[in-house]
């Protein structure tokens, strides 16, 4: 077979492969392991990183994956990097730019491992648990939650429940469970933006605006990989879910307080504007993680007339302050795990 070749045997024999003493599962799941860290290389060398959407779920697919099957295979602390390393030997000569970018697929793929193994432990205790109770059926909202709370992604609850009890993972019902809750961030992310607004509205609608200077400082402090989940607005304070993979310390909320509030003494104009969806996306605008939105949106955009600057620019609802000026000083409260990959900030204007 292809495994016996010259580009896959070196791959195997890193994972102290010996195909006469394992079993015809246990040689099924070496081989995905060295097909998917082989293709993930690639993919992060092409300048992709795991996430929850297009190229980087795929990405974040097959690495998870992988390292599933290799805790069920037992394999040693260290095959991960070696495996790595060892993909590069092979291809070092025709693609010398797998290569060139070893140190940033290193750094990528690790720190996706160093993430899921968070909760891998305690996903597959959980899943061990749903299958010792259920009769023929995982339900998708069971499905749902390994997704949720231990970053399973649905192929992978699939496959390890086929392979695990033989049955079967509702997935029309994981889907509905998906879906409701992509609505229930949808609602979170307007706060109280649909319908009447009871209350100071005024208050509500300058937190909103600040909610997006946030949203911006935190991409620029914490880098281009944090997207909004959701948030929830009051009149007392801002909620805000955003993806990244760590505790902020002390010094990064210092500069996005500072940065938010630098924004609002230069009290920037909030100008908005509607277009068709592909204009919004050709001009980089963001929006909340999972919303699918209609041909036309309304798209918000915070920009220094000064020195140009475009501060914050997102597809939205609003409503939304005139100028940034009126919002107030912005100040962090709190900062903590939200779940699986997923942070929360609890802010105040004064």
């Amino acid at each position: 077979s292809v495994y016996d070749t010259e580009l896959f045997k070196p791959m195997l024999d890193v994972l102290a492969f010996r195909q006469e003493v394992m079993s015809n599962e246990e040689v099924r799941k070496a081989r995905i392991i060295v097909d998917h860290i082989r293709a993930s290389v690639f993919i992060v060398g092409d300048g992709v990183e795991p996430s929850n959407k297009d190229r980087g779920y795929v990405l974040r697919r097959l690495l998870r994956r992988s390292m599933v099957y290799a805790r069920l295979l037992n394999l040693q602390p260290t095959w991960l990097k070696a495996l790595i390393g060892q993909v590069m030997v092979i291809y070092t000569q025709a693609y010398p730019k797998i290569v060139a970018e070893s140190e940033r697929i290193f750094k990528v793929i690790e720190a996706e491992q160093q993430k899921f193994e968070k909760t891998l432990e305690r996903g597959l205790k959980e899943l061990n648990n749903l299958l010792s109770k259920k009769n023929g059926l995982i339900t998708g909202k069971d499905a749902f939650d390994l997704y949720q709370s231990y970053g399973f992604p649905w192929e992978l609850t699939r496959d390890l429940v086929l392979q695990l009890a033989n049955i079967k993972v509702d997935q029309a019902g994981f889907k509905s469970e998906f879906q409701k809750h992509q609505e229930l961030s949808r609602t979170a992310s307007a706060g109280q933006f649909k319908g009447g607004l009871g209350g100071n509205s005024e208050k509500i609608t300058r937190y909103h605006t600040a909610t997006h200077l946030m949203n911006a400082a935190l991409r620029k402090v914490l880098g281009e990989n944090v997207w909004q989940k959701g948030s929830n607005i009051t009149e007392e304070r801002a909620r805000f879910d955003f993806t990244h993979d760590k505790k902020m310390t002390d010094e990064e909320k210092r500069q996005v307080e500072e940065l938010v509030n630098d924004w609002i003494k230069r009290d920037m104009p909030v100008k908005k504007d509607i277009m068709p969806i592909e204009e919004a996306k050709k001009l980089n605008a963001i929006g909340v993680f999972g919303e699918k939105y209609g041909d036309m949106v309304s798209v918000y955009t915070i920009a220094d007339p000064k020195t140009g600057e475009v501060v914050s620019r997102e597809i939205c609802g609003g409503p939304h302050v005139e100028h940034t000026g009126v919002i107030g000083k912005f100040k962090i409260q709190k900062e903590g795990a939200s779940s699986a990959g997923v942070r929360r900030i609890k802010a105040v204007i004064e």
